[in-house]
């Protein structure tokens, strides 16, 4: 989906709003607070025990019964039953929807559901491609992941599959990325006393990629699928002696990384290896392009 530039310098806005303020006025009050950390009765389901909770750090949220979390945007589509457009335009109403919505079972818009039919060895030319492009070894994402046909609103697109816990996948082709129900970590297990985590399976591929001649066992992995699922991966992850971070370099992932190390000192930051670039695949992709440059100049 394209927004134009009013548009994304809303979705800034509002991804930057004080999540506890917002809360507030929508009626919502915290049950306890500790730290950081507000924990309230799940504004999105019927509970008598808190278990949503906001870090106002890192001014995101989780309901651990849902298993679900995101920013501020992510919590008022599924509170408020809407659209992005639909809620930006909520905000440029200046807060008239807070209070609280109620809508009647017919009212409610139905989402079409991605329905996988078919998974293989990745073999199309545009993935196999894509994956030269993202500098991944087609024998490392053999290992991995699966070439996915999937259905979507009557149409059959295909993409990179990567599985998780749960059974659903996160799907990637060179335009479009999405996942299928339902969304989980990824947790690969080798017996070991260290755990290595990643926000997404392409930096994870990649990192196998640049150790494919280390022993791969040395480590498990975590693969996050998304950032929001950190505090769910968090009593796997902290099973282990040692916990490495090798999480996205933008202000989210780094404000995770930092709110990991407040925890324990099993947390280390890994992330200062590729600290000039987006993510680990990023720094990957363009490993040997500086010394290139830096000696074409020279020449």
């Amino acid at each position: 989906m394209e927004f134009s530039e009013q548009q994304r310098l809303s979705i800034a806005k509002a991804k930057a709003m004080d999540m506890v303020d917002y809360l507030s006025r929508l009626g919502y009050k915290p049950a306890k607070v500790r730290n950081n950390d507000y924990w309230y009765v799940s504004p999105l389901r019927d509970e008598k025990t808190p278990s949503f909770k906001v870090n106002r750090k890192l001014n995101r949220w989780y309901d651990h019964g849902l298993g679900k979390g995101g920013n501020l945007i992510d919590f008022a589509i599924l509170h408020q039953n809407c659209t992005i457009g639909e809620f930006l335009q909520k905000l440029n109403d200046d807060f008239s929807f807070h209070q609280p919505v109620f809508h009647q079972p017919n009212e409610l818009k139905t989402e079409k559901k991605l329905n996988v039919l078919q998974e293989f060895s990745i073999s199309s030319f545009a993935l196999l491609r894509y994956l030269e492009q993202r500098r991944i070894p087609i024998d490392i994402a053999d290992q991995f992941c699966k070439e996915i046909r999937y259905e979507l609103n009557d149409k059959i697109y295909y993409g990179i599959g990567f599985k998780n816990d749960s059974g659903g996948y996160e799907i990637r082709n060179p335009y479009f990325k999405t996942s299928s129900s339902p969304k989980d970590i990824t947790t690969i297990k080798n017996k070991a006393k260290e755990a290595v985590v990643f926000e997404g399976f392409f930096d994870f591929l990649s990192f196998i990629a640049i150790h494919k001649n280390q022993v791969a066992t040395e480590s498990n992995f975590v693969i996050l699928n998304s950032v929001s699922f950190f505090e769910k991966a968090r009593p796997f992850m902290e099973q282990h002696e040692i916990i490495r971070l090798y999480l996205d370099r933008d202000t989210t992932g780094q404000n995770y990384s930092h709110y990991a190390l407040s925890l324990s000192n099993k947390y280390k930051d890994e992330s200062k290896l590729y600290e000039h670039h987006k993510d680990f695949n990023d720094w990957m992709m363009n490993i040997g392009k500086s010394q290139k440059k830096n000696l074409d100049q020279k020449l």
